[in-house]
């Protein structure tokens, strides 16, 4: 259903920012930029006060650095002087300041975990943290223990708990003389293509397989030279992933390969490390004057499907550091025939991107040329798509770019899930040229009549006849509402953080369940 609704309420007089979601940020003060920080790092300066000696840290030694003009932070053992960086973080320093002078490894996980800090901070890097010594962990000594291990034994101590190891996959392999065929047991029900993460460069192979919250990591650096192409068989009813590769020399492997550091670990996916892979740019197009719709082509030896509602990370070199940004894939365009559930193209990822003029980030890759690479990390977030198979009722509350997460979700919800009676879209923008996809949103609306659209703008020309304003509860109270008394609704909201944490209070004010609000942020 297309809804033009009449002339509403004037707009405020600010105005409403258009970018992804994510944790609040501190306004900071001329030459505080990233670039700026990046610049300060090569100057030659000393940042740590030690004139580049490294040193071992007690306990007691970090404690006494608790303060905003000496601060030193531990973070997964590694100990940094952040006093110079200070002025310079987005989230501000009393962010900082909440793990000063102490281990805040757990606290910048919870934040920020897909940070590059080793690259941000390694010219402020104090040293290690002294620990007492721990007897080293027993080696595999014989080619038939390797063989034990790489045949899906799991060690004692890479088991989480008594809980998790019930969870714990298992694997075997076997041969042809053209095959390797490489059989991963999940022991979960409803397997599927999303939950299987495949990477193989030079020999080296790592299968993810994401079970619940947890990762199971198969990590191998093979005993022979395979094919670029290779085959994933997912037999969803007993949790059964078959890997097929096709070996480049019709050679008999002795063994499946040298197991890598993490091989046959299961652990909460939050303590697994983000991994990346160089993704080839193949175009790049306009959808508005400052956004623009860049198609990657993932290397012909990886699986990824990006599941509905989750992000990626990009990761680019700039002026020598690395600099990591989040950005929720989304469709090449708007899927209009909903007979049939849509065939996603497996090759590609596609992200709408808003191009900032002052963007270090955005800048650097609207500079890059078709062609150029960019890496590109595994899936992440907790959006899970039975949120909406068990709703009636779905509102999609977006500020500009805040649309993204939407467009999967969209098609997702129209194309495959039965029980929803309505679809809505509260869309906010500045400007009529800021509105993303305007026109494929209105052919949406009106091709499936359990959709409407509501385009709100906060600067709006004279002529615009529809709504005009900011996120408020006057306004949710209007465009939010139950088809039915006992409903069951999901409201999903992404946008600038104060967008997105007033619209989830004014929804809280209005009678909604933490249940039945989803923020979607990075």
């Amino acid at each position: 259903m297309l809804n033009v609704p009449p002339p509403a309420f004037p707009a405020p007089s600010s105005q409403q920012r258009a970018a992804a979601g994510g944790r609040a940020k501190v306004p900071l003060k001329p030459g505080r930029s990233l670039m700026d920080w990046i610049r300060l790092t090569k100057s030659g300066k000393d940042m740590t006060g030690l004139k580049g000696r490294l040193i071992e840290v007690t306990e007691d030694e970090l404690a006494k650095h608790n303060k905003k003009e000496d601060c030193w932070i531990c973070i997964r053992g590694f100990v940094y002087n952040v006093t110079p960086y200070m002025e310079y973080h987005p989230g501000g320093e009393d962010e900082l300041m909440k793990a000063a002078g102490t281990d805040g490894t757990d606290l910048f996980d919870q934040v920020h975990r897909w940070v590059n800090y080793e690259s941000m901070l390694k010219e402020c890097l104090v040293g290690r943290m002294a620990v007492k010594p721990v007897a080293a962990p027993k080696e595999i000594t014989s080619v038939s223990e390797e063989k034990k291990q790489l045949n899906g034994m799991l060690p004692e101590k890479k088991v989480l708990d008594a809980s998790s190891k019930d969870l714990t996959p298992s694997y075997d392999w076997f041969q042809t003389d053209s095959l390797i065929t490489i059989v991963i047991y999940t022991k979960q029900k409803g397997m599927n293509a999303e939950l299987v993460i495949l990477d193989c460069e030079d020999k080296r192979l790592r299968g993810e397989i994401i079970v619940d919250d947890y990762s199971y990591l198969l990590e191998v650096d093979l005993d022979h030279a395979v094919q670029e192409d290779m085959a994933v068989n997912i037999a969803e009813k007993v949790g059964k992933v078959e890997i097929i590769l096709k070996k480049k020399d019709n050679v008999h492997w002795k063994i499946l390969g040298q197991p890598l550091e993490n091989h046959n670990t299961f652990m909460k996916r939050t303590d697994r490390g983000l991994f990346y892979r160089k993704c080839k740019l193949v175009s790049k197009a306009e959808v508005t004057h400052d956004t623009k719709l860049f198609c990657l082509q993932l290397p012909e030896s990886t699986h990824l499907r990006v599941p509905t509602g989750q992000h990626v990370y990009l990761k680019q070199i700039i002026a020598g550091t690395e600099v990591v940004k989040p950005y929720t894939p989304v469709l090449p365009f708007l899927l209009l025939d909903f007979k049939e559930p849509s065939c996603h193209d497996s090759a590609h990822i596609y992200l709408m991107i808003k191009i900032y003029p002052c963007g270090l980030f955005t800048q650097a890759l609207d500079h890059l040329q078709i062609g150029d690479y960019v890496s590109v990390s595994n899936p992440e977030g907790s959006f899970k798509k039975s949120q909406v198979q068990t709703s009636e009722d779905l509102f999609l509350l977006a500020a500009g770019t805040g649309f993204t997460p939407m467009v999967k979700l969209l098609n997702f919800a129209l194309t495959e899930v039965s029980c929803l009676r309505t679809v809505k879209l509260i869309f906010f923008n500045r400007t009529e040229d800021d509105i993303l996809w305007r026109n494929q949103l209105q052919q949406l609306a009106l091709k499936d009549e359990r959709f409407e659209v509501q385009f709100i703008l906060s600067q709006p020309v004279r002529d615009w006849v529809g709504k005009q304003g900011m996120i408020s509860s006057s306004l949710l109270s209007e465009f939010v509402k139950r088809s039915r008394k006992d409903s069951k609704v999901l409201i999903c909201i992404c946008g600038p953080t104060p967008f997105t944490e007033q619209g989830v209070q004014y929804l809280k004010d209005l009678g909604y369940s933490q249940e039945e609000v989803h923020p979607f942020t990075a």
